[in-house]
Parts: structure tokens; sequence; C-alpha cells
């Protein structure tokens, strides 16, 4: 088993690195750094760290204007407080006048586990990525949560990034390549292309393991932007293995599986599946048991391959 790091870990000691490094990095948050890992930010630069409370709003409008004078503000909350209360100021104040805010997201997903539906969002990506101007990224592991912090400052213009509560395993080596807009293939295949985003991808890869054991050859994906979705790698994956299955800790409706859709029924239409959150709010548990009564593990990755699988004859 490889070690077990939440994403959110990768983002907060990155952002350490990256406000040494530059000094107009700055960072509000919502009364949760702590939770968001912000925090680390918060000890070593505490006269660039702003804790407006608890009004998202606030913390959206203020990181626009401050990205206005020069600065590059990170805006830090669970997903489900920040996504939905100040919908209207990330797409008005930041998305339309293309401001350089960086919105980092904690609490995804179900494996945000035992704090309950009411803080785990399932709508982020449909949320987000409906927005001009606004890429939508997913780190893997911890290590490309760093990857993707350094890319958010480094490149003008804003952007949205989702981050875990829970531990989730280390998959990437700091060597990996991190494109943003471009997919990593993380397992070769023939039979059946298996694309997932954040957990999901570590059950891709059990599930092909699964797969394996019954002669059928599953390439995985590591689709970790949601937003410029990589194309090329899933006409590619449709031509070369003849199916794919998406999988995400997500609803159904919006998020990945749809974008994949978006992309197959334009260019190059095979039988496809998506295993997410069938359009229902989630519950109290642990992260694991919650993947499991919301059939996301890689049991269920593996018996949507099958399906997909037998569609092609």
């Amino acid at each position: 088993m490889p070690e077990m790091i939440p994403t959110r870990d990768g983002f907060g000691n990155e952002l350490v690195k990256l406000g040494q490094e530059n000094p107009k990095v700055v960072v509000f948050s919502g009364d949760l750094e702590d939770a968001t890992r912000a925090e680390y930010f918060k000890k070593a630069f505490p006269e660039r760290f702003f804790n407006l409370g608890i009004a998202e709003q606030d913390v959206i409008g203020t990181a626009a204007g401050m990205s206005m004078q020069g600065f590059i503000p990170f805006a830090t909350s669970f997903a489900v407080f920040l996504t939905n209360r100040a919908y209207d100021m990330i797409r008005l104040d930041v998305c339309y006048n293309k401001c350089n805010v960086k919105i980092v997201c904690s609490h995804t997903g179900v494996t945000v586990g035992e704090d309950g539906a009411s803080a785990q969002c399932l709508e982020d990506f449909a949320l987000m990525r409906v927005l001009p101007n606004l890429p939508v990224i997913c780190p893997v592991d911890a290590i490309e949560a760093a990857k993707a912090t350094r890319w958010l400052v480094e490149n003008d213009g804003p952007a949205y990034m989702r981050t875990s509560r829970a531990p989730f395993p280390v998959i990437t080596k700091p060597e990996d390549p991190f494109v943003v807009g471009k997919a990593n293939v993380i397992r070769e295949g023939k039979d059946i292309t298996l694309i997932g985003c954040g957990i999901t991808v570590w059950e891709s890869l059990q599930a092909a393991e699964i797969l394996e054991k019954e002669g059928i050859s599953a390439r995985v994906v590591n689709m970790h932007t949601i937003k410029p979705i990589d194309e090329k790698t899933i006409i590619k994956a449709a031509k070369e293995t003849g199916a794919i299955v998406t999988s995400e800790e997500h609803q159904i409706h919006g998020g990945l599986g749809s974008a994949v859709a978006e992309v197959l029924v334009r260019t190059y239409p095979v039988p496809m599946e998506m295993v997410a959150v069938q359009d229902t709010f989630g519950e109290t548990g642990t992260p694991n048991e919650l993947l499991k009564v919301y059939h996301l593990k890689d049991v269920d990755i593996a018996q949507a391959a099958r399906k997909a699988v037998r569609r092609k004859k």
C-alpha cells in the first residue's frame, strides 16, 4: 500500500514555499484555514494572511480586488461553502474580469467522511467548469497537488482546485510530468480505458488489476484537469481501446463523466459507462465506507468496465 497523504497537505506545504519565493502571494480564508491547510501560510506569513470569517462572498470579492492591485490571492474554504455561497462573486468578480484569483477548496466528495452531507461538496466540477475563463483541477495525490499549486502562481488568470480531507494514496513521483490540460496515462491497456480523477484514479488502478485476472486489459488515465479537458488523450483512448469508463466522487451530472462524454459524442462515440454519485446527497461515515455505499470502489469500476466491454460486441 502506498503512503497516504491528504492532497490538502500538498497544497498547504507548497503554498508556504511559494510565499517565500513571491511576496505577492496572499491568502484569504473563510475561517477554516486549519482544515484547508492555509494555516501553514498563516503561521509563516501572518501579515499576508486574512481571515474574513464565515463570509465567503467577502473572501471572493476581496481576493478579486487584491488581484487588481497586482497581488496573487488564494481564496480558501470548504468547497461546499465557497462554490455555492459565493457563486455570483466567482462568476462576475473573478471570471468575468479574468482576475488572477486562485480558488482552492478542500472537503470535496464523499471522502469528506464523518463531516456528513452538509459538508460534502459533490457538485463543484459542474458548478465551476461551466464558468468561462476558469480551469478546474483535481490533483490525484499530495505530490500532484503541490505541482498544481505552483502552476496556479506561475500562470496568470483565475483557476479552481479541489483538495481532499482524507488521505489519498501517493501514486505519482516528484519527477512525473504535470501539465494542466494534459492527462497522464499511468497504465497501458488495449481493451478498455478507465479515466479517473482524485481518489478514483487509485481505485481504477485496482480495478485494472481485477480485470487483468479476467483477461481484460485496462488502460488507466489520471484526468487531473477537468477543464480544459484533454481531448486528444480521450479520443486516442476511444480509438485504441474501444470503450471508456469514467469515475469520480462527484454527482453523475455535470462532472468528469459529462466532460468526457461531450468529447466522445462530437468526435468518436464508443461504449461508455460512468461511475459517480447517483443524483443524491452524501451521508456520515468513514471515507472508505462511503466509497462503498456510493459504489465508487474498484469493484464498481470493474463491473462498469465489464458492461462497457460487452457493449463493444
